[in-house]
């Protein structure tokens, strides 16, 4: 059953996906380019709403659904985290999706996002295999 509940919250954050046109090719496009607000208003949307969650959570002392307490903690800083965000950037800019987009893209038929995908699955792969060998 909670694998349902996730199934349709899933289903849900896709339509919202496509309705805001955030897995827009040309919306993504342009928001590099400098052309148009429309992306740059949705993650501000995104930021705020995210840092107001997490304060009411904290606030509320707010437990997991399978009563683990939550706990947020930064992630040390370090070079490579420069060198992750422009990879991800640059692909980003290339495909026109992030790991939520591809699959709104690929379930309204744009089925070449598949690729985007197979990347992104064989990118975290590669991630996973050299992490320990990558300079901090």
């Amino acid at each position: 059953m909670k694998n349902f509940v996730y199934m349709i919250l899933g289903i849900a954050f896709g339509i919202v996906l496509v309705q805001s046109e955030v897995m827009s090719w040309f919306r993504i496009r342009n928001m590099f380019l400098f052309k148009e607000a429309h992306m740059y208003l949705i993650i501000s949307s995104a930021i705020v709403v995210a840092m107001m969650s997490v304060w009411i959570l904290k606030a509320l002392k707010v437990k997991s659904l399978s009563g683990d307490v939550l706990s947020f903690k930064g992630k040390p800083w370090n070079k490579g985290i420069v060198f992750g965000g422009l990879i991800f950037g640059v692909g980003w800019a290339i495909t026109g999706a992030c790991p939520g987009p591809v699959f709104a893209q690929i379930g309204t038929g744009a089925y070449p996002a598949i690729f985007t995908l197979v990347g992104a699955v064989l990118g975290a792969y590669l991630y996973a295999l050299l992490r320990g060998k990558l300079p901090h």
